[in-house]
């Protein structure tokens, strides 16, 4: 095929991925206006530009065992994405988060030339972390969030750079519910929201045992109920949850979810870059994580780290609290909201810890900084991988 400009293999799996990719490809725009990219994607990165082979969604689920189930339809979106780039002379690749997917996808796209660029480092300092001698062989330049990757990936002898985090410069300062409410009291009517997460397999696991949660909260005190549902959420599978739960819960689409997580005084939270969202709008929360029982316990035996959500993993420290398989049973998570929202002190406390999330997380401009590598790469410029002052 006769591109005008580079063409460029964009693959994110799920919506985190999408959303930050999206933003990258929109910036890498303003450096290379004719780059065609094409691959897989959700909404966002069709918005900026990406023309898709497969949605994202096809693939995107949480847990071990829950993979079998889209295994078949996976292999044959990973094999569609070579041929394409087999077809089109594609030079270079753009791998976004995914590492079940992305990471043999690169072996495959390595042995036939191809560039690669790896932006949102797979967890390898958690756990499995081995992986890093093969990531070396076939990742040409990892692109990290935070200032510890760069270090990890360097002292292996790889090509990394530090862009800071995306969600820095998209989820704005906003005022908190709990800034209305006078010093050392409790919210009369407290409004809980819900992020039982962005995959369906997430929603599916956690959000009834999120719904009996708060119904058991609303036995006892007078609460207002949100869900925050992610795009690739059909509110279909919502209904049928409510339809069996005795609170009203008012949902609250993604376009809107910062002001609703801001003007909420508790969030139960899966585990995941939301968790990092709500942290940055200073809303207290308890983040939980719940999967299939193999998946967990092999996970348990795979993992070795003093928390699981990334809050407390980049303030190091128990900022929030984390529950996970029994200790999310609505009986036991109820008693924690309702402790949580008795004690103004702690409220208060927590929030001070989330105050400190985004200088933590580095500067703002993360999509352009991550744009200029990639624009460097496709016009055969040499890397800088020094981390930039303020980032």
């Amino acid at each position: 095929m006769n591109e005008r400009g580079p063409s460029l293999l964009v693959v994110a799996g799920e919506a985190s991925g999408d959303l930050h990719a999206g933003r990258l490809l929109a910036a890498l725009r303003q450096h290379i206006p004719d780059v065609s990219a094409f691959g897989l994607g959700g909404d966002e990165l069709v918005a900026a530009g990406l023309e898709p082979l497969a949605s994202s969604d096809e693939i995107a689920v949480v847990g071990i065992t829950e993979v079998l189930r889209i295994l078949r339809r996976a292999r044959q979106i990973f094999h569609q994405l070579l041929d394409a780039v087999d077809q089109r002379g594609t030079r270079y690749a753009l791998l976004v988060d995914a590492p079940d997917f992305n990471l043999r996808l690169a072996k495959q796209l390595k042995r036939r030339g191809v560039t690669v660029i790896y932006y949102i480092s797979p967890q390898v300092w958690a756990w499995r972390r081995g992986r890093v001698h093969g990531i070396r062989r076939t990742v040409d330049l990892m692109m990290v969030l935070f200032p510890f990757e760069e270090t990890f990936y360097q002292q292996y002898g790889m090509k990394a750079a530090h862009v800071g985090h995306p969600l820095v410069e998209e989820v704005p300062v906003m005022r908190s519910a709990w800034e209305d409410c006078p010093e050392g009291e409790t919210a009369p009517t407290p409004i809980v929201s819900l992020l039982p997460g962005s995959r369906r397999s997430e929603v599916e696991a956690l959000l009834p045992t999120l719904l009996a949660t708060v119904a058991r909260v609303a036995e006892t005190r007078p609460i207002h109920v949100r869900l925050i549902r992610a795009p690739a959420i059909p509110r279909t599978l919502l209904e049928d949850a409510f339809a069996h739960c005795a609170v009203p819960v008012e949902v609250i689409d993604s376009g809107d979810r910062f002001e609703a997580i801001a003007g909420s005084h508790l969030a139960l939270c899966a585990s995941g870059t939301a968790t990092l969202e709500v942290g940055l709008l200073t809303t207290p929360m308890i983040v939980v994580y719940r999967l299939k029982r193999w998946s967990y316990w092999l996970a348990k035996l795979l993992v070795k780290l003093p928390s699981f959500s990334l809050v407390n993993l980049v303030l190091d420290c128990k900022a929030v609290p984390e529950r996970v398989q029994a200790a999310t049973r609505p009986p036991e998570l109820a008693a924690d909201v309702l402790a949580l929202l008795a004690d103004r002190t702690a409220i208060d406390t927590m929030r001070e810890h989330l105050g400190a999330l985004r200088d933590r997380l580095g500067a703002t401009g993360a999509s352009e900084r991550a744009a200029e590598h990639v624009a460097a790469v496709l016009q055969g410029q040499r890397v800088a991988t020094q981390r930039r002052e303020g980032v």
